[in-house]
């Protein structure tokens, strides 16, 4: 099989995003497990991800983020249990 190098850098970028929804999921249930609610975790999930996109990217990275974030929670991306027709 012949993969393309856009090919490879797909599958690498998918692979990372396994991890990391594991790695967040994982600190997750740790919080939860701990009594912080959920709210506060999200809060701070939130939080960190933006100053850590602000500090490699600057702000207009982390605006643009919180834009395409919202068209995708208005698009149902994010719906627990959601039916995609």
């Amino acid at each position: 099989m012949n993969v393309t190098i856009n090919e490879m850098d797909e599958i690498i970028e998918r692979e990372k995003r396994i991890a990391a929804l594991e790695f967040h999921s994982e600190a997750w249930a740790d919080g939860a497990m701990e009594g912080i609610e959920s709210d506060i975790l999200a809060d701070a999930a939130i939080a960190t991800a933006l100053e850590e996109m602000i500090r490699a990217h600057g702000e207009d990275a982390a605006l643009a983020l919180v834009d395409t974030l919202r068209e995708r929670i208005l698009c149902g991306e994010f719906t627990p249990d959601r039916i995609v027709q």
